[in-house]
């Protein structure tokens, strides 16, 4: 897995093909994303690298991700930003 560094990359990758998810993850980038400590910043970079599919699932609560880190991470998105 590459790492994201640039805060643009991350923005770049926070583009997705469906709506439902550039809501969630944009505002996230733009208004929490730098206040996460580097732990938080990395797991966020992993989220990204999952498939649309399973980020839709996962966040709209039709499944629940097995991956306890990324599944916080879903949750924290999810608190932070009200749709």
């Amino acid at each position: 897995m590459t790492e994201i560094h640039s805060k643009a990359r991350i923005r770049w990758a926070c583009r997705r093909g469906m709506l439902e998810l550039d809501v969630l993850f944009m505002p996230f980038v733009e208004e929490a994303y730098d206040s996460l400590n580097a732990e938080q910043q990395a797991i966020f970079q992993r989220l990204l690298t999952e498939e649309d599919p399973d980020l839709f699932a996962w966040f709209m609560g039709h499944k629940e991700c097995e991956d306890k880190q990324l599944n916080a991470m879903i949750q924290l998105i999810l608190d932070r930003v009200r749709v």
